[in-house]
């Protein structure tokens, strides 16, 4: 016998809503946390683009060796030379970010921005062509990608400036409002009656 769609639903809605109320006080806890460290990322956003920096460097470092690693055993595949050559971009571009985290930082606000100019002006372009079926709605998008230029625009002038606090100040930022979106939920779901 099979469950009807919408019954379904309503029951993994319940499971999932009894499971964030038994372990609310591990939602909140975490919540607590990541705005902490969000916090002091914002207090110390030079530190935290340099930490971020590097974790990043780590990150294409390991997933270079390992790149490297999985080409050399699978020579006779197709696009051997392809892969080799990504293996070798991702670990020099971890070595660079590791020797020199300050440049790295620079190089990651470069894409920062490059990330803000394209969802801006794909922001912008999409409210204005939905305009229509996207009644009442249509601006919040047109000043979202309006924001998102505003931002590359700040970055990009202030470099190489910027480049010491941006990627830290996000993440910061980022962070706290990840940790109050946990604690929210949390403190909801343990004032919800429990689902059925």
């Amino acid at each position: 016998m099979s469950v009807p769609e919408d019954e379904r639903a309503e029951l993994i809605g319940a499971v999932v809503a009894n499971a964030v109320r038994e372990h609310s006080t591990f939602f909140i806890v975490e919540g607590v946390i990541l705005v902490l460290l969000g916090a002091l990322a914002i207090f110390l956003p030079l530190f935290a683009t340099i930490t971020i920096t590097i974790i990043v460097g780590w990150i294409f470092l390991a997933s270079g060796i390992i790149g490297l690693i999985t080409t050399f055993g699978m020579r006779g595949v197709p696009g051997f030379w392809w892969s080799l050559v990504s293996a070798l971009i991702a670990i020099g571009a971890g070595v660079v970010l590791l020797m020199q985290p300050i440049t790295g930082a620079l190089s990651l606000t470069l894409i920062l921005i490059v990330f803000f100019v394209v969802e801006g002006v794909a922001g912008i372009m999409y409210a204005l062509e939905h305009r229509r079926e996207l009644s009442g709605r249509w601006e919040w998008v047109l000043v979202s990608g309006i924001i998102d230029l505003v931002l590359a625009g700040i970055l990009f002038a202030g470099l190489p400036g910027t480049a010491a606090w941006a990627i830290g100040l996000l993440v910061g930022i980022n962070m706290i409002m990840g940790g109050v979106a946990l604690v929210a939920i949390a403190v909801h779901a343990r004032s919800a009656l429990p689902a059925c």
